[in-house]
This record gives structure tokens, sequence and C-alpha cells, in this order.
């Protein structure tokens, strides 16, 4: 269950970047029918229902692209395995404030770590909302439909009732119109046609699909926002669909029928999530008035327009293509090797398991003219650190002390919980005599040479690729 928690809030942030693109695109595309804003809202919805998404060069997401999970078709802002690391990281997409979200390392022999409680604690605080959300919309649809139960049949789907104080549509299956008693027959005409294009388009279908997403996603204030934005746009463009089918003439006659309607109300009452009511008045009633029909050509620029923006905030970001050198392995000016699929099979989150870190350090390069003679691991208290020690067999043959540190950001990637990485070099001069040369790397060190945490290049063979790549320019490219 806290997987599903952590992917709903995985959702819930790629959503939230396309919904501020969205309120964006709305201020420019204010000028045009709102039929266009209506159809942006659609990348937003299918972010909050669907986890993972195709990859294009063209997606807008690019600026907001998590480090981790780079290469697969989720965007993983929160890791799920987050509980069980050491020094858990948000990020939020973009690596200048990446750091601006400390999170609680685990503490040295906690029975827990303290990011699994509050995961689990925000997982109950989130079901709590879901079905108190879910209580309320079905108390209200049952309100609403005692409400309605007395309304007497006008004609075809369309109900008259005198418990209401504005016209609505309600139901899914079998929608029907119901309309206040006392309207006017000319503004009843209006207000019949408005909910006629509601359900020839489908948005009563449309609505409660985004009310019931809204609910998964209720912890997220920018969701109610894109929600009442997402109606505010519906309910536009459906008048605008009014005026263009009864012609300019109707503007007049429209808006007072709105105005009528606005003034008769003693308060507002809305019949629910479930069902439509008139609302925003006011808004409404400006834009009927200034509404235009666009020409064709430019009706055909904005949709072009529209559907780019669309097809753009779902695709995920490209991944980082790979070399050309195998995945398998990667070979060095100096003919040492990076094996990739041993790498990814000894990556550990502790530094304890002794088998994998030591697979870990048979994956990468040897330094030449060394003799491996072991390892020792740091594990009882922090920092945790591991110690590797070779003895020189060759003084011609050994060469600076790079691939120490190229070894040693590898290792601080693939091992999540440790602290430091610590290469031994013994010279034995004679056989009374030797010295001992000692290079340390921290976890800081790596994450300030790499600029960001190298955990996060840990998830995929081409993230470490990537990562080779950076450590090899860094240390060989610049020379």
């Amino acid at each position: 269950m806290t997987g599903l928690f952590i992917t709903i809030v995985n959702m819930s942030i790629t959503a939230s970047y396309v919904a501020l693109a969205v309120i964006i695109a709305r201020c420019l595309l204010k000028r045009v029918p709102k039929i266009f804003s209506y159809i942006l809202w659609s990348a937003v919805a299918i972010r909050l229902l669907i986890p993972v998404s195709y990859t294009s060069a063209f997606s807008l997401m690019k600026l907001v692209q998590p480090a981790s999970r780079q290469e697969t078709r989720i965007l993983e802002y929160v890791p799920h395995d987050i509980g069980l690391q050491k020094n858990p990281v948000l990020d939020v997409g973009m690596s200048s404030i990446r750091q601006l979200f400390p999170l609680p390392k685990a503490a040295l022999g906690a029975s827990m770590n303290p990011m699994q409680l509050y995961i689990g604690l925000g997982m109950m605080i989130w079901l709590t909302g879901v079905v108190a959300l879910l209580a309320y919309t079905v108390y209200s649809y049952l309100r609403v439909r005692r409400t309605v139960r007395t309304a007497t049949l006008v004609r075809d789907r369309i109900f008259e009732t005198d418990r209401i104080t504005t016209p609505f549509v309600f139901g899914i299956i079998r929608p029907r119109i119901y309309i206040p008693t006392g309207i006017p027959e000319q503004g009843l005409r209006y207000m019949v046609e408005h909910e006629l294009v509601h359900i020839r388009r489908g948005d009563h279908i449309v609505k409660p699909i985004a009310y019931l997403l809204l609910i998964v996603h209720w912890f997220n204030p920018l969701m109610w926002l894109s929600y009442r934005l997402m109606t505010k746009d519906m309910e536009m463009s459906c008048d605008e669909r009014v005026v263009r089918a009864m012609g300019d003439g109707s503007k007049t006659g429209y808006a007072t029928a709105l105005l009528s309607i606005a003034i008769d109300r003693s308060h507002l009452r809305l019949p629910g999530p479930l069902a439509f009511g008139e609302s925003d008045v006011k808004a409404r009633i400006k834009n009927i008035l200034a509404f235009r029909q666009p020409s064709s050509k430019l009706v055909v620029v904005i949709l072009f327009f529209v559907g780019m923006l669309v097809t753009g905030f779902l695709a995920n970001p490209k991944p980082i293509q790979p070399s050309a050198l195998p995945l398998q392995s990667t070979v060095t000016d100096n003919d040492q090797i990076y094996d990739l699929d041993k790498l990814m099979a000894n990556q550990t989150l502790y530094v304890g398991n002794a088998s994998k870190v030591g697979g870990l350090i048979s994956g990468l390069p040897h330094p030449q003219g060394m003799e491996g003679k072991g390892m020792e691991l740091q594990t009882k208290e922090e920092p945790y650190g591991v110690t590797i020690i070779y003895e020189l067999t060759n003084t011609e043959q050994s060469k600076g002390t790079d691939l120490y540190y190229r070894n040693a950001i590898l290792l601080l990637s693939l091992i999540n919980n440790v602290d430091y990485i610590t290469y031994r070099i013994n010279h034995k001069i004679s056989d009374r005599e030797s010295s001992a040369m000692e290079i340390t790397i921290s976890r800081a060190e790596a994450n300030q040479i790499i600029g960001e945490d190298v955990r996060h290049f840990a998830e995929s063979k081409q993230s470490v690729r990537k990562l080779i790549d950076r450590v090899e320019y860094l240390y060989n490219g610049q020379h």
C-alpha cells in the first residue's frame, strides 16, 4: 500500500508541473475560445491517472526531470525505496533547489527508519481523506437525488421542480436536465440548450472522472485550483457553443437569462460534485458578450499549438542515450573495464553486505601495478566506510590517484549507506621495511565533484553509464 501511495505522490507532483504550465498557457489563450483551454486540462487528468508515459525528445518536462529513474517511463521524484535510504532525498526535478528539502536521516540502532514512519503516517492520512471525500460524494449524490425525485417531466429528458434554484444535469448513464420553475420561455431555451451541449460533449462523464481524480489527489492544493479552473473552462466553452449555434444575436438574451438566475438565487446552491450547476455567472456573462468566433485559419493554428502542448506535457524526457560502447562493459583509455552487469547485480543499500561490496569492487577497473589484498568494512557506527587494501608490486606501472577517485565515486553511488571509501596502499620495501599510504574519498566530496547526490545514478545501466562517462570526462577528458 505504501508503494501505491508513493506512486500517487509522484503522479501528483508531475501533474502539478503540468497544471502550472496549463495555467500559464490559459493566460496566453485568454482571447481565444475556451474550448482550447478546456482541452489542455486533459494533460493534467492523464498525468493524475496514469503513472507511466511515452518518451520523446520534444517533452516539455525536461526542466523538471528528476535525476533518478531517467531511463524509465516513470518520473520518480520520491524514490519507492525512500523508507530504506540512510540519507533520503526528495528530488523536485530541478537541480538548483534539489537540496532545499532535507528529510530525516536513518538513526543508528533504531528499529525503524524515520521515513518509513512518516510514509506510513502520510498514507493513513491520505486514505482517511479519500474515504471522507468519497463519503461526502455519496451523501451529496443521495441528497440531490432525493431533492429531484418529485420533479415533473416537461419533455424528453427535461424535468422541472420548485426545489432547485439553478438548472443542472444529473446522472451519468441516463443524464437528465433539471430546471427550476418560473424561468421565462426564452431564458429556458438558452438554459436547456446549454445543458444539452454538456450531454452531447460527454461533460457529464468528464466531470465525475475529474472529481474522482481530485479525491485521490486531495492533498495537493494545486489540484483543487485546477479542478476549479477546469470546470470554469468547461462552462464557458459550453456557453460559446450555444452562442455559435444560435448566432451572435443571442448574446444579449443568453446573458440576460444567466443574470436573472443569479439574481433570483438567495444563495449559491450547487447540486453537488457529480451534477452541473450554473456558476461564475459574472465571468460567464463577460465571456459571452466578448466572444468572437475566430477564423478557420486561426482555429487550425491554435489547435496545432494546443496539440503540441498536450503532447509535450504528456511525454517524459527522452532517456539519456548511451554512447556507442556496449552496456555490458565500458573500456577506459587504459584498457581497464567497468563491468556494468556486475555493478548492477551487486548494488546494495547496506555496506554490511560484504559479498555485494566485494562484487562491486571486482566490477571496477583494477589499478595497474597493484595487487588486491582484501577489504575492511566499518559497520559498527557512523560514519560507515569501506577500506580497500592494495599492495604495490610495480612502481613503474602505478600511476596517479585519478582511478581511485573514479572508482570511489562509483562505489558511493552503488552502496547507498556508505559514507566514505578509503584505499590503503602498502609498499613492501624489504623484508623488514614497508610503508603505507591512504586515500579517502567521502560522500560529500563525491557529491561536490559530480554536482549532485551520486546515488541518483544507481537506478539503471544507462544512468550508471552516464556517471561513468562523467567521471571519465572529469579525470581524463580535460587532460
